[in-house]
């Protein structure tokens, strides 16, 4: 999956746009992997990803041309396999990233406000600190005090 949203990132940062050419094999992963991912139940996997994408939606609407449906997509991975309540970790580690780089970018003078700035690294780099923050998403049983 992490190989996918790399080519997502280098995508996105090149030519503004997240593909379905490596979105739609993400999700299919990320769906198949929710059904047996030891860490998280699949109730909590699906609740994550439809409150990420209801949620990025909602602000998609009320910041018109700020967001695009590939970053609406992009959530639906991040969601199955971060699961309800911690997708909430990586959206806003992943929008207070962009809101910082934007900030300096703004401040320095190399872009203005109404520049376009890709928001699918920052919601990539939000879901590997938070999979990174949260043991117990990358290895149950470590996280249950067992050897493997």
């Amino acid at each position: 999956m992490l190989g996918l949203m790399v080519g997502l990132v280098a995508t996105d940062l090149e030519q503004r746009r997240l593909p379905h050419l490596l979105l739609d094999p993400l999700i299919v992963v990320a769906v198949g992997y929710a059904f047996v991912n030891p860490a998280l139940e699949t109730l909590a996997a699906f609740a994550g990803a439809a409150a990420a994408v209801v949620f990025l939606g909602i602000l998609t609407l009320i910041i018109r041309g700020g967001m695009a449906l590939g970053d609406l997509y992009l959530a639906v991975p991040i969601g199955l396999t971060l699961g309800w309540p911690l997708v909430w970790s990586g959206l806003f580690t992943g929008a207070l990233l962009a809101a910082a780089v934007s900030l300096f970018l703004v401040v320095t003078g190399r872009v203005g406000l109404r520049s376009y700035i890709a928001f699918g690294p920052y919601l990539v780099a939000g879901y590997v600190l938070t999979l990174l923050r949260e043991v117990s998403l990358l290895a149950p049983s470590a996280a249950a005090g067992l050897p493997f």
